[in-house]
């Protein structure tokens, strides 16, 4: 049974979106995610809405774990969509080649589409990976980052102590 379009149906009014979606041993991992970001709340709103939906219709044979999470600061990257969507962003991959060492790239991603994903590696370069030999990838999140500049809102004024008189 195809259980994304329904998770997305039911994700839709709590204004959140399907990220991800993995059967792994004996875990129904869903990630959702919204512009500005997933706060508890959201998460266990969609965990309650996923969790009834899946006892009514029983799509899952066997026992199972429901995990319901944003995808962090540091997102994995699985899919085409996921890789397009981090167009820009630094990114950390581990790089399958047949007959030669596994590679570890970091660097932006400048290009993504169906297959392939660009990284402007830190010390290779602009390198081309074919999806499915990525082993595993996620974003990669930069602590420190400089701060936005705030406009001044001028000095403090102290007290003013006035005598009568």
């Amino acid at each position: 049974m195809d259980l994304e379009t329904p998770l997305r149906s039911l994700l839709t009014p709590l204004g959140l979106e399907l990220y991800d979606m993995e059967l792994v041993a004996g875990s129904l991992n869903v990630t959702v995610t919204r512009e500005g970001g997933v706060d508890l709340e959201a998460v266990t709103k969609a965990n309650r809405v996923i969790g009834e939906w899946l006892d009514a219709n029983d799509p899952i044979p066997g026992h199972y774990t429901l995990d319901v999470s944003s995808p962090g600061l540091e997102r994995r990257l699985r899919t085409p969509a996921h890789f397009l969507s981090a167009v820009g962003e630094v990114v950390t991959l581990r790089e399958h080649r047949d007959g030669d060492r596994t590679r570890r790239l970091e660097g932006p991603v400048v290009a993504a589409d169906e297959g392939t994903v660009t990284i402007d590696d830190d010390e290779q370069g602009r390198i081309v990976v074919t999806l499915s030999n990525v082993e595993r990838a996620r974003t990669v999140f930069k602590w420190g980052a400089e701060a936005k500049p705030t406009p001044s809102r001028g000095k403090a004024k102290s007290p003013s102590t006035s005598k009568k008189g």
